[in-house]
């Protein structure tokens, strides 16, 4: 099993800057959301950001950071065709957007591993 960090203000971090590149570059986010989704893909690109500041919040507080980091380990499963769909279209471009796009999937797993880390760690909470 790979290891994974505990920190769940590193985790809200993450989330937090991944929020903030939603917004800043969304066309990048567009690109890579599946053609079979309702609405256009900027909804979601948008959508997604929200999701992820609201999940940064909730890790970062240590009254929601249980729920929040169970929700955050779902949301990582939730997207993780998108990043199927980011190196299948990948295919065509230069060896290095392959690199980048096939190494986004297997980093999925260990994020996953470390929200479940964090939810388990914050105790009853």
């Amino acid at each position: 099993m790979p290891r994974v960090p505990s920190s769940p203000l590193l985790l809200a971090g993450l989330l937090a800057g991944a929020a903030v590149a939603h917004a800043v570059a969304p066309r990048q986010f567009d690109a890579i959301v599946p053609r079979s989704l309702p609405g256009s893909p900027r909804q979601w690109t948008y959508a997604s950001g929200v999701a992820e500041l609201a999940l940064a919040a909730g890790v970062a507080h240590p009254r929601t950071r249980k729920a929040a980091a169970l929700a955050t380990a779902a949301f990582f499963v939730g997207v993780f065709p998108a990043n199927v769909k980011m190196a299948v279209d990948a295919r065509r471009r230069s060896p290095a957007t392959r690199a980048v796009a096939l190494g986004r999937l297997p980093i999925q797993l260990p994020l996953v591993l470390w929200a479940r880390k964090v939810s388990r760690e914050a105790g009853g909470r």
